[in-house]
């Protein structure tokens, strides 16, 4: 009876699967680079008091709307952030703060009963008591602030505050911005629905600015030319409505979860495939992934050339220029491009990143192509620049390290091969936390990546370097050791990281908060849990509850369940 009824379910789910592909858009019935690039409107985390900046408070909500993603293509159901329904946005209002100015944020849930997308229950999910209202709590991705006030996953809560999760404590988050300044974003963080609720749209940029250590610089500045690039895929059916698999690769054990969402359509501040005029002078822009599952290797088909003054949310200590860069999910590149250089009146901004990156498929005509930049025929004076050196940041002191730990990624298979979740040393997001290091130190992480995907590993709190790259020798053995011990030291992992050595990109050798750990490698970072600008304590206790986390920035895996709490000690 009951493989009468497995296969009952399965038939069911296949049929819906086929039913939704008949419905399923066809990319290329969109014509690329006809709508104009938006730039998302902007709300100040501060106000002006005689003059002087003052900490502001901000109500900022979410909301169910229709949203217009190309010209050609009717409006989508989203959700999206904004100071009311008119006003919300996909993504969301860029906010601007100040370094050293209080800003409070209250996030609001003004969402309906029900999701406008398929979510999986059988995953580590936050489930209101009454089965109704969406579960939503705002991360800002980059931040250095009290835990309170950092998004925890189980600090969720539904319309009106109607329901709460286990550790939510708190209203207004208060982001203090005594951090360096730098670009951060903001999206949901709600355990189990947070692939779900990002690709509905609940994504944002946040902006710390320090116009004393910035203003000298005198690079490309001002909303013309100082621009952010928000980049994500997705899929679409013909009646302009997000698509998102109803059926997951093991349906029998999780009915809707798959390993990875992608989307051919590619979209940037919340259009398909924009255009922009621009001048033939220097512009500065702002990139982030914020997309589940997809990397990005961008380039310029006409051989513009990127140059680098930040990574995440830190400058780079000099400038470094790149024909390519590759961009995990949830990672910020910061890039100045000089279009007076072009040869051409026109520059695409393309990809061609495998995905899954990095083995595979190869990119297509629509998710090859990014943006077109339309460049106008007259040259023009242009007073900014990019300086010799940039901000300079302590260098790591891996002698200075006052722990060592061992971060091994494992990830699940079924008995048809097919993943069925993942974990971080073997231990689901509910053990209690492993990794407790004090306010004030630096550790040293070895991150273990035993699994074949490059995972995007983003740490809440703290701040790292990364060291070096090392080639796992013998691979298989380790991992077999590690499945039955979950020990590295125990393993004798020294015997076998003595591979190939992958050199860190000169762009990314900064402060990072994310990486890319490639598969078959132990990346080895130094990691800093105190202001890396002043090398100070932090203005604020970290080692309050419900605690910080560390996870796989890939949403389906983040969410299933490749994340591990992260508890700071005095």
């Amino acid at each position: 009876m009951r493989r009468i009824l497995l296969f009952h379910f399965l038939l069911l789910a296949l049929l819906r699967e086929l039913s939704a592909e008949d419905t399923l858009l066809n990319p290329s019935r969109l014509e690329m680079f006809v709508d104009e690039l938006p730039d998302m409107p902007k709300i100040r985390g501060f106000r002006m008091v005689n003059a002087s900046p003052v900490a502001h408070s901000l109500s900022i909500g979410m909301f169910k709307k229709k949203w217009r993603f190309h010209s050609y293509l009717p409006p989508t159901p989203v959700f999206a952030y904004g100071a009311s329904r008119r006003t919300a946005t996909v993504p969301g209002p860029t906010i601007e703060a100040l370094h050293g100015v209080d800003t409070y944020v209250t996030w609001r849930n003004h969402l309906p009963p029900k999701h406008i997308l398929p979510w999986d229950p059988t995953i580590p999910t936050a489930v209101p008591a009454t089965k109704t209202g969406i579960p939503t709590v705002v991360h800002l991705h980059g931040g250095i602030h009290e835990p309170a006030s950092d998004g925890n996953s189980n600090s969720w809560f539904t319309a009106g505050f109607k329901e709460k999760g286990p550790t939510w404590s708190k209203r207004i988050y208060h982001y203090n911005n005594n951090q360096q300044p730098g670009n951060l974003w903001y999206h949901d963080h709600a355990m189990g629905l947070t692939r779900v609720n990002l690709l509905a749209g609940l994504i944002g940029a946040y902006v710390i600015r320090h116009p004393e250590v910035e203003g000298p610089l005198k690079l490309p500045s001002g909303d013309e030319f100082d621009r952010h690039l928000i980049v994500f895929d997705r899929g679409f059916r013909k009646d302009g409505s997000l698509y998102m698999n109803s059926t997951g690769n093991n349906p029998s054990i999780h009915p809707q979860w798959q390993p990875e969402y992608f989307g051919d359509v590619i979209i940037v501040n919340g259009k398909a495939w924009p255009k922009m005029t621009v001048r033939r002078r220097k512009y500065r822009f702002r990139i982030i992934n914020a997309s589940n599952a997809r990397f990005f290797r961008f380039f310029f088909t006409n051989g513009l050339e990127f140059v680098h003054v930040a990574a995440d949310s830190t400058y780079l200590g000099e400038p470094v220029v790149t024909k390519q860069t590759l961009l995990a999910p949830s990672e910020i590149t910061d890039v100045v491009v000089d279009f007076s250089k072009s040869k051409t009146d026109e520059a695409v901004l393309a990809n061609d990143a495998p995905y899954p990156y990095p083995s595979g498929d190869p990119v297509n005509e629509s998710n090859g192509k990014i943006m077109k930049f339309n460049i106008k025929k007259k040259p023009e004076l242009d007073t900014s620049r990019v300086p010799n050196e940039l901000i300079k940041y302590p260098s790591p002191d891996s002698s200075s390290a006052k722990h060592t730990r061992y971060i091994a990624m494992y990830e699940y298979t079924s008995d048809i091969d097919e993943p069925t979740h993942l974990y971080i040393n073997a231990k689901p997001y509910e053990a209690p936390a492993t990794e407790t290091p004090k306010a004030g130190t630096s550790e040293i992480w070895n991150v273990i990546n035993l699994t074949e995907d490059n995972h995007p590993m983003h740490i809440h709190l703290g701040l790292f370097r990364v060291l070096d790259q090392t080639e796992l020798v013998n691979a298989e053995e380790l991992k077999g050791c590690m499945s039955k011990k979950n020990d590295a030291v125990k393993c004798q992992i020294s015997k076998y990281s003595r591979g190939r050595k992958i050199e860190v990109p000169a762009h990314e050798k900064g402060w990072k908060n994310v990486y890319k750990m490639t598969p078959g490698y132990v990346t080895r970072i130094l990691v800093r849990f105190s202001y890396i600008h002043s090398n100070t304590s932090y203005t604020f206790d970290p080692t309050g509850m419900p605690g910080y986390v560390y996870h796989c920035h890939i949403l389906d895996h983040e969410d299933n369940a490749m994340m591990r709490p992260l508890m700071v000690m005095k």
